[in-house]
């Protein structure tokens, strides 16, 4: 059986991801004035790259195209092949661009983008610590041992209040000591 190395979930709301996303966008702005462009990490950079894109005005917006993980049964990320493949690349060293990407967990997908344009300024909603050192701006620090659920990823649906369901439906986890 494979051990499942999260401990716990956490999940981004639209709005929460809208706020941060606005907030990165006021931290590259004060980083520089005017940028040539974006590139997305596909496919979780492009709604960040989106964001930013329309709060600092900016209209190129190109995209670098990776596969390094697939989904697992239960949503979580499996390792395709233990290798990681460039779809699309970039021409040219990144100089004076944005590459945007939601997260950045493991640090093994962006180090294989950081060597594809080496000279963009790399930034990101989100980093865990083993990613951390290799993006330039970041708006929140998540632990390593956290899953993180994106707001198109999930789906919202209606839960039946407790004293409607059924009694073994009940059994509820005491809640987590801070």
């Amino acid at each position: 059986m494979i051990r499942n190395p999260y401990e716990d979930d956490i999940v981004i709301s639209w709005p929460e991801l809208h706020r941060d996303a606005r907030y990165l966008s006021a931290l590259l702005h004060e980083k520089a004035a005017r940028w040539k462009g974006i590139i997305a990490i596909t496919r979780g950079g492009l709604v960040p790259a989106a964001l930013v894109a329309r709060e600092l005005d900016i209209r190129l917006i190109d995209t670098v195209c990776v596969v390094s993980y697939g989904n697992g049964a239960n949503g979580s990320a499996q390792n395709v092949s233990g290798e990681l493949q460039v779809l699309k690349g970039f021409e040219g060293d990144g100089a004076g661009y944005l590459l945007i990407d939601d997260l950045v967990d493991t640090g093994k997908t962006a180090q294989a983008v950081r060597r594809l344009v080496p000279k963009a300024h790399f930034a990101t909603l989100y980093a865990k610590p083993a990613g951390r050192p290799i993006v330039d701006t970041f708006v929140k620090e998540f632990k390593q041992n956290k899953w993180i659920h994106f707001p198109w990823d999930i789906e919202y649906q209606f839960s039946t209040p407790i004293k409607d369901r059924p009694q073994m439906e009940l059994k509820l986890p005491p809640p987590e000591a801070a």
